[in-house]
């Protein structure tokens, strides 16, 4: 529209340039008719002042009349050579020229007769001459030329003035209609300014606004380094100490088990030497009590370190898997992980209340499956013995794109010392009665985190527990070291 408007302003200039031209033009032709109409009453009042002193000398002899004859005779030449030049090349005017010129010289000359005739004392030849009407028909064939030139001037002149009334009417709606659209375009200028400085304005805001969500987000991922940084450092300590430990056992028995070996070679190295009672009693102790014993100890203690170390293998592979960001309903995630532990719920007289809408996500659905599986799970295992287990879910969107999940349960909770500790590599809290390696929660938060997002905990002892996960409602805005 900016553009239009200074396209029409600017048609509009030309329009006003053209019509001013055109004017300028009407002008000069109006100012040369306007000399040319002078010339013709010029022509016109010289010879009629030459036949006038003519006349008056005629009829009083008196010199004084001879004046303005002979100041007409004086200036006609120079007046006919005026004439002749302002008329030009104009067809209208030219082809009378030729016999105008004649008139006129033939009407000088009778007028020149008439008084040469006076002046030699021949009175009655010039009256005579006057009286044959010779001059009178000079005289009217050049008012009639001069009258016809007038008219041809002055329907020329009312013509012109029409069309210069008319330029300057259409240059007088041209300036207004130029003005208004200067006024148009100088609403939409400050209209189109304005917006620019609004939208500039606004731009600045977003890009305060996202300095500081920029902090903040440099705050988070600086909290999310420290914090990975202690994690690793918990899970060095404890893979040294866990993995230490069964060999420190292995070590210790295979020592026991070669102290108890000597009496057993002793005995069977005798070559049917006798042995004295004490060697035969070492000998049987050792077979029967310190060997097995110590084979059972460094079997438990090799059990054990394989667990550990299928344990590390399996959340390591879990974080080398490449995530497959896809579109996933939370709701359909949740109805399948009750799904899988609803008899187990029912059969302790439970429920599970999923009462949530339909909420899609971008994400890897493999990882959530496994997080609330194994929340869901955890909620069957470590309900509180005699209580029918209540097991519920909530979809919570948080804006800026996160939404969190809360599952929530009745059972036996958590100890608030132990909030942190169960989120650990091989570490449990509360009665060991379950079986578990210690890694089911450790598991849960680096897949959850592997996603971009985190979990929390909040329980009180004896009365069940909510954790909390918040999750990226696109995993592919999300860089956490995963190709996505």
């Amino acid at each position: 529209m900016f553009g239009l408007g200074i396209a029409v302003l600017l048609g509009m200039v030309a329009t006003s340039l053209w019509l001013v031209q055109a004017n300028n033009k009407y002008s000069q032709e109006t100012a040369e008719l306007r000399r040319l109409r002078a010339s013709i009453l010029d022509v016109l009042t010289t010879i009629q002042d030459a036949e006038t002193g003519q006349r008056g000398y005629l009829l009083t002899s008196d010199e004084r009349y001879l004046v303005p004859y002979r100041e007409a005779l004086k200036a006609l030449g120079d007046i006919k050579l005026q004439l002749v030049e302002r008329i030009g090349s104009r067809p209208e005017y030219v082809a009378d020229l030729p016999k105008l010129q004649s008139n006129l010289d033939a009407k000088m000359a009778e007028l020149g007769r008439a008084v040469q005739l006076m002046n030699d004392n021949r009175a009655p030849e010039a009256i005579e001459l006057v009286r044959s009407d010779t001059g009178l028909t000079y005289m009217r064939e050049i008012r009639d030329t001069l009258a016809r030139y007038q008219e041809t001037t002055d329907s020329r002149l009312r013509i012109i003035v029409a069309d210069q009334l008319s330029a300057a009417e259409n240059l007088r709606w041209v300036t207004i209609c130029g003005a208004i659209a200067i006024l148009a375009v100088l609403g939409g200028a400050l209209a189109l300014i304005g917006k620019y400085i609004q939208e500039l304005m606004r731009s600045r805001e977003e890009v305060d606004e996202l300095n500081k969500g920029l902090e903040e987000r440099v705050d988070e991922r600086t909290r999310d380094l420290v914090r990975a940084n202690q994690e690793i450092q918990k899970f060095a300590y404890i893979v040294t100490h866990d993995l230490r430990a069964p060999l420190v056992n292995i070590m210790g028995f295979l020592s026991e088990f070669d102290t108890s070996l000597k009496p057993v070679q002793a005995f069977v190295l005798a070559d049917g030497k006798p042995l004295s009672e004490n060697e035969v009693r070492e000998a049987k102790l050792a077979v029967e009590e310190d060997l097995p014993e110590a084979m059972r100890f460094i079997r438990s203690s090799t059990r054990k370190m394989d667990q550990l170390i299928n344990a590390i293998l399996k959340i390591s592979r879990d974080g080398r898997r490449k995530l497959q960001a896809e579109k996933v309903d939370l709701k359909d995630l949740l109805m399948t992980a009750g799904a899988s532990v609803q008899h187990q719920v029912s059969a302790v007289d439970g429920k599970i209340d999923l009462d949530v809408q339909s909420f899609t996500i971008i994400t890897d659905r493999i990882s959530l499956d496994q997080i609330l599986g194994n929340l869901f799970d955890n909620a069957v295992k470590y309900q509180m013995p005699g209580r029918p287990l209540e097991l519920t879910a909530r979809i919570l969107p948080q804006g800026r794109g996160i939404v969190r999940v809360d599952v929530s349960d009745n059972g036996r909770g958590i100890a608030a010392d132990d909030l942190e500790r169960i989120f650990e590599l091989f570490r449990r809290a509360g009665e060991q009665d379950q079986q578990g390696e210690g890694i089911g929660l450790a598991h849960v938060r680096s897949l959850i985190r592997n996603l971009g997002g985190d979990i929390t905990v909040a329980s009180e002892l004896g009365k069940g527990s909510t954790f909390h996960l918040t999750l990226p409602t696109d995993l592919r805005k999300i860089t956490r070291g995963n190709d996505v």
